[in-house]
Parts: structure tokens; C-alpha cells; sequence
């Protein structure tokens, strides 16, 4: 690896870490709301499986979301982890765009990958 790339952010990281960022915002949210509710529910009615389903999967939602913001965090001062993970999850996407025909959304996962590729010099 040539260290001279290292410590400079490629303008298209940058744009998927705070794209990244802003959904990974949104998720734990969107989890938070869920386990407040979750719990709003549990609480009206004790024994309530809505409660304990609401709460399990507001839970489940704000781990997701955590992470998601932590992979952002982590493109954003291009840790190798991040990038693994970010390309590992690109190819779970990849495949199953691959298994329900979207060749849009295959052909986006495409470019990502060889961008992420192209720039993984930057990574450390």
C-alpha cells in the first residue's frame, strides 16, 4: 500500500459516508420510535406480544442503525474495516439484485464495487 494516498478522502467516499451517515440517522430513528412504541404498548397492556415484539425489533432496528452509522464513521476516516464491510454488503446486495432480475440496481452495485476497489489505496 503507498502511504501517500493514505489520510486523503476521495471525494466519492465522502459522498457515500454521508450518504451512509444519513440513512444510518434515519435507521436508529426509525428504531428508537419502534422501541418507544414497543414499550407505549407493553406498558397499556401487560402480557401484550405487541409490546415485547415492538420492543425486540425497536431494539434490533437501533443496533442495525448503530452499526450502519459506525460503517459511515469509519469510511469517513477510511478504515479497512469499513471498507470490508461496506463491500461485503455491496455484494449481498449485488446478488440478490442478480437473484430478482433488477439490472439497474445490479449495474449500481457494480460501479460502487470497482469504485471501492479503484480507491482501497486510500484505506488503512
Amino acid at each position: 500500500m503507498n502511504s501517500a494516498y493514505v489520510g486523503r478522502l476521495p471525494l466519492g467516499v465522502a459522498i457515500l459516508a454521508l450518504l451512509i451517515g444519513i440513512f444510518g440517522f434515519f435507521v436508529l430513528l426509525l428504531g428508537l420510535v419502534g422501541l418507544l412504541v414497543g414499550v407505549g404498548v407493553g406498558l397499556a397492556g401487560p402480557g401484550s406480544v405487541f409490546g415485547v415484539t415492538g420492543v425486540v425489533a425497536g431494539l434490533i432496528v437501533t443496533v442495525i442503525g448503530v452499526v450502519i452509522l459506525s460503517v459511515a464513521y469509519g469510511l469517513w476516516g477510511q478504515e479497512l474495516w469499513a471498507l470490508a464491510l461496506a463491500i461485503l454488503v455491496l455484494l449481498f446486495f449485488g446478488v440478490i439484485e442478480f437473484l430478482s432480475s433488477a439490472w439497474l440496481g445490479l449495474a449500481v452495485v457494480v460501479v460502487l464495487l470497482v469504485y471501492l476497489a479503484a480507491v482501497s489505496n486510500h484505506f488503512d
